[in-house]
């Protein structure tokens, strides 16, 4: 076969405004990854915890540590004080509470951690329904994975709605408070990625594992 050029053949251009949201979604899930995995956890404030799996996840910065993962609005969602909640349960605890954790999801507990995202009544510990053991947090109420190989304890920093129709994002960032990393993985703050075994969403259902690494190093 005769080498392409990326840069031969013809490019399509899309302008949101003329797509479905959902064909925007698929783009956009395609284009951006691989994305981390930020396994939730959050209490209800009734007590109840919940735990989901969000891949629109990063760090924000270190001084002060945050965090943001964003959750999507529902075209629907359960009756809450009367009136349809759009709000996914993690949003709507995170906003009620203040308080999240989020935890690394390894390549062992992936199945676990996508079991999580079933949609499933807002009583319904996920902890249970995916076989996950909950231990408890030094700071913050929200039980953390014992499994997950690090976890990070936050407190609400600020919300921000890109919009209110379904389909927008939400960004929760929270900062951490409490860091949480198995010890063998640490040797003077630097984390061994082979260990962490870290995975990644791709589009559709396709996950990624983090084994296939190159090193660059860093101009000066």
């Amino acid at each position: 076969m005769a080498d392409v050029s990326p840069f031969d053949g013809a490019t399509l251009s899309l302008d949101p405004d003329d797509c479905e949201p959902r064909q925007v979604y698929k783009l956009m899930t395609g284009i951006i990854v691989p994305r981390p995995v930020a396994l939730v956890s959050t209490l209800d404030r009734h007590g109840v915890a919940n735990l989901a799996p969000f891949s629109f996840f990063s760090g924000v910065g270190s001084n002060p540590p945050t965090v943001m993962f964003c959750p999507v609005l529902r075209a629907r969602g359960p009756a809450t004080f009367g009136q349809l909640d759009s709000r996914k349960d993690t949003l709507r605890n995170v906003e009620d509470t203040g308080e999240f954790v989020v935890n690394i999801v390894s390549e062992a507990i992936s199945g676990a951690a996508n079991a999580t995202a079933a949609d499933v009544a807002p009583d319904v510990d996920e902890f249970v329904l995916a076989g996950l053991t909950p231990q408890s947090s030094h700071v913050v109420r929200p039980a953390r994975v014992a499994e997950s190989p690090a976890q990070m304890e936050c407190k609400l920093s600020q919300i921000v709605y890109t919009g209110r129709n379904p389909g927008a994002g939400v960004v929760v960032l929270g900062e951490i408070v409490r860091f949480h990393v198995r010890s063998y993985l640490v040797d003077d703050f630097r984390v061994d990625p082979s260990g962490l075994d870290a995975v990644g969403r791709m589009a559709g259902n396709t996950w990624a594992r983090t084994r296939d690494r190159m090193e660059l190093v860093r101009p000066k």
